[in-house]
């Protein structure tokens, strides 16, 4: 039986808490594999972890949850930075944590410079902690080139850190060694992957996430400044062009199993209100227009109502065929399903009345992201991502005729 439907996956919440499988997922994946362990219906995982590479993350999944699974299944939320070509060559300030030259080095950039190789050339940058003071005073040792922008790629461990030396970077123009100076606006560019304000781990209460530390950031730019610190791209969910390239790899999926039947409905499974539901609504409006106008349209990835762009232009294009395929799109809508084990009422049963509760809800999103509520409201609730695979089987009438794997 060939699906026209497909899943895209959250991880965190969704799937496991931390390191730790929510019980219900692999008791969900049973029903995804055939007998041969081959997926029945087209699968991605969509995170916005970024702090590690596609395979590893990969790897992680298939043994938490007893399930081959191959990278080709996996965005994390630095994977559209492919697309940005024209910053490759370019000398830029990574922060986060992980092996980031690893991953900087994958997704194309040639010359990155790290938060910590930056102060290890200008030491006298960071004075927070007294430990860390340097104990004489000297020249920097090599002269680095301009900074030409700024790549947040997720979290980073020492805060404090990471928010002085941006804010350096930012208001020299990219020489961070020089005084500030009054003529660095508009600032270099800042591209931010992952704008989840938190996040669920083994804890009881959601944890601090990159959102959190993009909110530091932005608020210590204006304080000192006056002015708003502006975003080249926001890229990761709820980004429009996550789910383009998550609907791009499911499309590949099928085809690789020359399954005839196009992938028409994507169903977006989250535990979070702001990211995983904001995303996939924003990216079926996005869908319903495209489909409206009966015509290819490019992707404008662009933050609702918000002052920075994520749009792909030609200047950003790859060599690499799933760029040349983003223009065009099989899916015809988005469905979004919230299950309760993580962010949103991760201790409560399903709520009644979600409309009331999205009312009541303060909104999360990022800045440049407008609250529109219709966005927030989940088109399906269930309890956990096992309930979400038996409602979608039911909504798609998909039987696979008892060739499941079973435990």
């Amino acid at each position: 039986m060939q699906p026209s439907f497909g899943f895209l996956f959250d991880i965190d919440g969704v799937l496991v808490r931390g390191k730790t499988p929510i019980p219900a997922a692999r008791k969900a994946f049973q029903k995804l594999l055939n007998s041969q362990e081959q997926f029945l219906v087209p699968v991605v995982f969509v995170t916005n972890a970024g702090n590690c590479l596609r395979q590893k993350k990969a790897d992680q999944l298939s043994h938490l949850l007893g399930v081959p699974i191959s990278q080709d299944q996996v965005i994390m939320s630095h994977s559209p930075l492919r697309m940005f070509k024209r910053y490759h060559d370019k000398c830029v300030l990574a922060s986060g944590q992980g092996p980031l030259l690893d991953i900087a080095k994958h997704l194309g950039f040639r010359q990155l410079i790290t938060i910590d190789r930056l102060r290890e050339i200008y030491p006298l940058l960071d004075m927070v902690d007294h430990d860390r003071r340097p104990k004489a005073l000297h020249a920097p040792a090599v002269e680095l080139p301009k900074i030409e922008a700024i790549v947040l790629f997720g979290e980073p461990v020492r805060w404090e850190t990471n928010l002085q030396l941006i804010i350096d970077v930012l208001l020299t123009n990219g020489h961070p060694g020089n005084p500030y100076s009054q003529s660095s606006y508009p600032h270099i560019p800042v591209l931010a992957c992952n704008m989840d304000l938190m996040w669920m781990a083994e804890a009881h209460s959601p944890r601090f996430g990159h959102g959190t530390f993009m909110v530091c950031l932005e608020n210590i730019y204006k304080k000192i400044t006056g002015k708003e610190l502006r975003y080249e791209a926001l890229i990761g969910k709820p980004s429009e062009v996550t789910y383009h390239y998550a609907e791009y790899l499911i499309r590949m999926q099928a085809a690789a199993k020359q399954w005839e039947k196009p992938i028409q409905t994507l169903y977006a499974i989250g535990d979070n209100l702001m990211t995983d539901i904001y995303g996939a609504n924003l990216y079926n409006r996005y869908l319903e227009e495209n489909s409206r106008r009966g015509s290819k349209a490019r992707l404008q990835a662009k933050a609702a109502g918000g002052t920075g762009s994520t749009a792909v232009s030609q200047e950003d294009e790859m060599d690499n065929p799933w760029e040349s395929e983003l223009a065009s799109t099989a899916a015809t809508n988005c469905r979004s399903v919230l299950v309760c084990t993580g962010v949103s009422n991760p201790h409560t049963e399903v709520p009644s009345d979600i409309r009331e509760t999205i009312t009541k809800t303060v909104f999360h999103g990022h800045r440049d992201f407008r609250f529109d509520p219709a966005l927030v409201e989940p088109e399906h609730i269930v309890p956990d991502v096992d309930a979400a695979v038996d409602l979608i089987f039911q909504l798609e009438n998909f039987m696979p005729n008892g060739n499941h794997r079973t435990p």
